[in-house]
C-alpha cells in the first residue's frame, strides 16, 4: 500500500532533481564548450548539494540510523569503491556514509544506461558525468576507457562506485549465481552474488596507469531490520531503520598488478563479504561491537547535522520558489520549456550530456596537441 511518506520522499527528490537540473545546472551547460574542466569542477559541486537531500530526508524525516565501522576513508583521496548490491537503492544509501567520511562531489557511479533517460534524475546524472553502461563488455569497454582517460586528463579527484555483482540480490539473481557456482566448482553464496571482475579490473588498471588512484574501498552494506529492496518499497513507506557500512581500505601499493591476480583479489573480497554478512544476519546484527570506524569521519556530527538542516531548508525553499516563478513569470516558463527541449533532444541526437562533454574535451586535447606540434615545427 502506497504511503504518504514514500510519496513525499519520491516527489521531494524528483522535484529537486528536475528543477535543479533546469535552473541550477542548465545555465552552466554552455561552459562545457568553453572549458570542460571548469564545467566539471562547477557542476560536480552543484550536483553534490542535491545529493545531501536524500541523506537529510532519510535521517531527519524518516529516522534512519547510520552505523559505519572498519577503516573509514581518508578525505579527498581518489578511490574505486566496490560494494555488495543488496538492494536497488544501495547507491543512494551510500551517500549517508560519504557525507561523513568523504566529499559527495567526488563520487561517480557506474550504472545502467537506461537510467539516463529519466527526467530530472537522469539529466543530473548526465551532467555529473556518471558512467552509463549497457552490461555488455564489448560495448562498454570503449566508453569506460574514454571516460576514465578524461577523468585522468583533467586531474579532478574522483571516487568511482562499482557493483561487481552487476545486479541486486534477489531470489532469481541468487539462483543464477548458484548455478554459475555449480558450473565452475565455486562456493554457493547466500548473502552475496558471485562478482563479475572484468569491468572492475579494467577500471583499476586504467586509473593506476593514469596515476589517478590512491586506494580501493571495499564496503559491505547490511540492513538489520527491514530491507527496502526496490523503489516500490520506498513508495510503501518501507524506509531502512538502520544502515550498516563496513569499510576496508586497500592502498594502491598493496594491490596485485596483473589482471588475473586482481580478479582473484576481488573474488576473495566477496568470500569475506559472505562470511561477514552471515555473521551479521545470523548473529547480533552489527559488524563491530563498538559501532565506530578506526578512522574518524572528516566532518563532526554537528557539521553533518548543519548540512542536513540546510539541505532540507534550501531544497524546500528552492522548489517552492521555482514553482512560484513558473506560475508568475512567462519568461521563466519559456526558459523552462527551452531547457526541457534541450535535455530531451541532446540525448536523442548525441546520446547524453556526458558524451558531449567528452567530445568537447577530446576536441580541445587534439587542438592543444596540434598547437604543440606546430610550435615544434617552427
Amino acid at each position: 500500500m502506497v504511503s504518504w511518506k514514500g510519496v513525499y520522499f519520491v516527489i521531494a527528490l524528483f522535484m529537486g532533481s528536475f528543477l535543479g537540473s533546469i535552473f541550477m545546472l542548465g545555465p552552466f551547460l554552455p561552459l562545457m564548450f568553453v572549458s570542460p574542466g571548469w564545467y566539471r569542477w562547477i557542476t560536480d559541486r552543484v550536483v553534490a548539494t542535491w545529493l545531501t537531500l536524500p541523506v537529510a530526508l532519510l535521517e531527519m524525516v524518516f529516522g534512519a540510523k547510520v552505523v559505519i565501522t572498519g577503516d573509514g576513508f581518508i578525505p579527498g583521496e581518489r578511490s574505486v569503491i566496490i560494494m555488495n548490491h543488496r538492494t536497488r537503492l544501495d547507491w543512494m544509501f551510500l551517500w549517508n556514509c560519504l557525507l561523513r567520511y568523504s566529499y559527495l562531489r567526488l563520487e561517480k557511479i557506474c550504472l545502467k544506461s537506461s537510467l539516463k533517460a529519466i527526467p530530472g534524475f537522469g539529466w543530473a546524472m548526465q551532467v555529473a558525468a556518471f558512467i552509463f553502461i549497457h552490461r555488455k563488455w564489448d560495448e562498454d569497454k570503449h566508453h569506460f576507457k574514454a571516460m576514465l582517460d578524461y577523468f585522468c586528463d583533467i586531474k579532478e579527484p574522483l571516487q568511482i562506485l562499482i557493483f561487481p555483482e552487476g545486479t541486486d540480490l534477489t531470489e532469481n539473481t541468487k539462483a543464477r549465481s548458484n548455478k554459475y557456482a555449480e558450473q565452475n566448482g565455486l562456493q554457493k553464496y547466500d548473502y552475496v552474488i558471485h562478482p563479475r571482475t572484468t569491468g572492475f579490473t579494467f577500471v583499476v588498471q586504467r586509473l593506476i596507469e593514469g596515476q589517478n588512484l590512491d586506494a580501493i574501498h571495499d564496503i559491505t552494506v547490511a540492513y538489520p531490520h527491514n530491507i527496502p529492496q526496490t523503489e516500490r518499497h520506498i513508495l510503501n513507506g518501507n524506509f531502512p531503520k538502520e544502515i550498516h557500512f563496513h569499510v576496508q581500505r586497500y592502498p594502491v601499493a598493496t594491490l596485485p598488478t596483473s589482471k588475473e591476480e586482481l580478479q582473484l583479489w576481488c573474488q576473495q573480497r566477496w568470500q569475506e563479504k559472505e562470511e561477514r554478512l552471515r555473521a551479521f544476519y545470523e548473529g547480533h546484527k552489527y559488524f563491530d561491537v563498538t559501532g565506530l570506524s578506526k578512522i574518524p569521519p572528516c566532518k563532526s556530527e554537528l557539521r553533518v547535522l548543519l548540512v542536513k538542516c540546510l539541505s532540507l531548508l534550501y531544497w524546500t525553499s528552492f522548489t517552492f520558489a521555482m514553482c512560484l516563478l513558473l506560475y508568475w513569470c512567462s519568461l521563466v516558463r519559456w526558459y523552462f520549456v527551452l531547457m526541457v527541449v534541450i535535455f530531451v533532444l541532446q540525448q536523442k541526437l548525441w546520446g547524453g550530456l556526458e558524451l558531449i562533454e567528452l567530445a568537447c574535451h577530446q576536441f580541445y586535447t587534439r587542438k592543444h596537441q596540434q598547437n604543440l606540434f606546430t610550435q615544434k615545427q617552427e
